[in-house]
C-alpha cells in the first residue's frame, strides 16, 4: 500500500511523548514490510540537528492561505537509508522554529497561535501531496495537530490526488484535543491574542475563516464546534473513515464520560468504526542485551549485568549502594494523569516505613517537581530525582531498577511498562488502558502474572500494590522466576503492524464504498516479512 503518515513529532527528530516513538517505529516497520511509506512532520530546531545526516532536498514551495494571510513554507524530502521511509519535512520558521512543538517553555502554556500553526500543518499535508503528485491509498493522521486533514478531505475541495484517499485517525491521548476558545481573536504568528467583542457565532465564523476552512463549517454543532469552541480532535473523529486508539481497553474507556473528555458521545456514535491496537516497542533499541546506553548488557539467563547496572544507577543517583534493598524507578511527565496525586499522599510515609530506594526522572507541573525535590531533600538516603529528560539515564533506570512505578489515572497505552518488563524491572501499575492490557497481577503460588496491579484510583490501593511488590522482592526464587519470565515476553511491533495493515485495508474499503468505487484486491502479505 501507499501510506502517508502525518504527525507533529517522530523519533529521532522530535519527541514530546509516546506519539513520537510510535511514529518512528511504525513507519519503519511498515516500510520494511514492503509498503511505500511517506512520513510528514514539521521542521523544528531538533529536526535541523539531523539535517546533515538525512540530506533532505528542497522539492517545492507551499503557499498556504489562512484567512487573508498567505504563508509561504518549504517542502523538503529525504529518504531514511535503513528503513526506506520517505520523509516529507514542512519548513516554516514563523510557526515551527520553536524550542517545544506545543508549549512555550517560559510560561508552561500552549503557544498562543497553536490554532493557526496546526491549521497550517493540516493544509500543508494536502499541499505537499499535490506538489509531489502523491496519491496515497490511506492517510494515517495522528492526534489533534493534523485532525483538520480528515475534515478538509471530507468537507473541502481536496486535491485530485487525494480524492480517493482513505483516512485513519489515531488517538494517542484524549486529554489533548486541540480546543481553541472563541473569546479571543486568532493570533498572528508569534503574537498574543486579544479579547474579541463579536457575538459567539460571529466569532466562530471569523475563526473558521482565519484557518482557511470552508464557511459551512462554522455552524454550532458542526464537526468543528465544541461548546462554543473549536476542537481539532473532534474534526478528525467525525470526518475520518476509521478511528483507532492505542490499546483495546482504552478504546472502551474513551467511550465513557470519565475518560472521553467530552467526546464520549461522538465516539459512541462512531463506535463501529473505532478499533484499539496495542502499541509495540522498538525491541532493537530497547534491548538490554545490546543497548549501547547502559554500562552492562545482560539477558534473562544472566542477571550479572543487571546487578552491575543497579550499582551504577545508585552511584549516579547518590544513593547508598546496597543491592539487597529494592529499587523503584519512575520515568515520565510529572502531571496529574500519571497518578502523582496518589503518590503524593503516600510517599513520605512509605519512605519512612520501608527500606527502599526510589529514582525519578521527569518534568512537568511545578507542584510535582516541587514534591519530588522535597522528597529528595527529606529522604536523601532513599529518594533521588533528576528533573528534565536524559535518554541514557532513562535506559539506566530501566536496566538498574527492580520495579517500575506507573500509577496512572489513565494511560492510553503506555510504553514504559513494556520497556521495563523487557529490562527485568517489574511494573507496579493501575489497571487502566494499555496498562491493563499488558500487566497482570503476580501470583507466586501459581507462577503467573507479570507485575503488581491495583484497580481503584485511591492512595490505599496504590499502597497495597507497592506493599505486595516489596514482599515479593524478599522471596528470592519466586521473584527471579518472575523477572526471567517478563524479560522473555514479546512486545515487538510485528503484531501491531499487522493490525494496522488490516485497519488500512478496512478504511480503504469504507472509503471506496462511500465513493461508489469498486473494491481493491486484498493486501498480499509476505509471511517471511511477518516472521511466520
Amino acid at each position: 500500500m501507499k501510506i502517508l503518515y502525518a504527525a507533529a513529532e517522530m523519533v529521532p527528530f522530535a519527541k514530546v511523548g509516546g506519539l513520537a516513538d510510535v511514529a518512528g517505529a511504525l513507519t519503519e516497520q511498515l516500510a520494511r514490510a514492503g509498503h511505500d511509506v511517506h512520513a510528514l512532520l514539521p521542521v523544528y530546531p531538533s529536526v535541523r540537528k539531523h539535517w546533515d545526516g538525512i540530506a533532505p532536498k528542497k522539492v517545492a514551495e507551499l503557499r498556504i492561505a489562512l484567512g487573508t494571510e498567505t504563508h509561504r513554507g518549504t517542502l523538503h524530502q529525504a529518504t531514511l537509508a535503513e528503513s526506506g521511509v520517505k520523509l516529507l519535512l514542512i519548513e516554516y520558521d514563523p510557526f515551527f522554529d520553536r524550542p517545544n512543538p506545543y508549549v512555550d517553555p517560559e510560561t508552561g502554556s500552549d503557544w498562543p497561535d497553536n490554532a493557526q500553526r496546526f491549521a497550517f500543518l493540516s493544509h500543508a499535508v494536502l499541499a505537499a501531496c499535490e506538489a509531489l503528485d502523491l496519491s496515497p491509498d490511506v492517510v494515517h493522521l495522528n492526534d489533534y495537530q493534523v485532525g483538520l486533514v480528515a475534515l478538509l478531505l471530507r468537507s473541502g475541495r481536496p486535491p485530485r490526488v487525494l480524492r480517493e484517499a482513505a483516512t485513519l485517525y489515531s488517538i494517542h491521548n484524549m486529554g489533548y484535543q486541540g480546543i481553541f476558545p472563541l473569546d479571543e481573536k486568532p493570533a498572528a504568528p508569534g503574537k498574543k491574542r486579544g479579547p474579541a467583542a463579536d457575538p459567539p457565532n460571529g466569532r466562530l465564523a471569523d475563526l473558521v475563516a482565519s484557518l482557511g476552512l470552508p464557511s459551512g463549517l462554522s455552524h454550532p454543532g458542526g464537526p468543528l464546534e465544541f461548546h462554543h469552541r473549536l476542537n481539532y480532535m473532534k474534526a478528525g473523529l467525525v470526518s475520518a473513515d476509521l478511528i483507532s486508539t492505542v490499546s483495546p481497553t482504552y478504546a472502551r474507556e474513551i467511550q465513557t464520560p470519565e475518560l472521553g473528555f467530552g467526546l464520549d458521545g461522538v465516539l459512541r456514535e462512531r463506535g463501529d468504526r473505532l478499533v484499539g491496537i496495542l502499541n509495540g516497542i522498538d525491541d532493537a533499541y530497547w534491548n538490554p542485551a545490546t543497548d549501547a546506553l547502559i554500562p552492562h548488557n545482560y539477558g534473562p539467563s544472566d542477571f550479572r549485568g543487571k546487578r552491575e547496572n543497579k550499582t551504577r544507577l545508585l552511584e549516579a543517583s547518590h544513593l547508598p549502594p546496597d543491592l539487597g534493598v529494592p529499587l523503584i524507578g519512575m520515568i515520565g511527565r510529572l502531571v496529574d494523569q500519571k497518578g502523582l496525586d496518589l503518590f503524593e499522599r503516600i510517599a513520605d510515609a512509605f519512605l519512612k516505613k520501608n527500606e527502599v530506594r526510589v529514582v525519578v526522572l521527569g518534568s512537568g507541573m511545578p507542584r510535582y517537581e516541587e514534591l519530588m525535590s522535597q522528597l529528595a531533600k527529606n529522604h536523601p538516603e532513599r529518594f533521588a530525582v533528576r528533573l528534565g529528560f536524559d535518554e541514557p539515564l532513562a535506559h539506566l533506570i530501566e536496566a538498574g531498577s527492580d520495579f517500575f512505578l506507573m500509577p496512572s489515572r489513565y494511560e492510553p497505552c503506555g510504553l514504559n511498562q513494556m520497556y521495563s518488563m523487557r529490562y527485568g524491572s517489574v511494573p507496579i501499575v493501575r489497571a487502566t488502558g494499555g496498562l491493563a492490557d499488558t500487566v497482570s497481577e503476580f501470583r507466586p503460588g501459581a507462577g503467573t502474572g507479570t507485575g503488581f496491579v491495583f484497580e481503584e484510583y485511591t492512595a490505599e490501593a496504590l499502597q497495597g500494590a507497592m506493599d505486595r511488590a516489596l514482599a515479593a522482592f524478599g522471596k528470592t526464587r519466586a521473584f527471579k522466576s518472575l523477572v526471567t519470565r517478563i524479560m522473555r515476553l514479546d512486545f515487538s511491533w510485528g503484531k501491531a503492524r499487522g493490525e494496522y495493515e488490516q485497519a488500512y485495508q478496512r478504511a480503504i474499503r469504507l472509503r471506496r464504498k462511500e465513493l461508489g468505487l469498486p473494491g481493491k484486491g486484498s493486501l498480499e502479505v509476505d509471511p517471511a516479512r511477518h516472521g511466520q
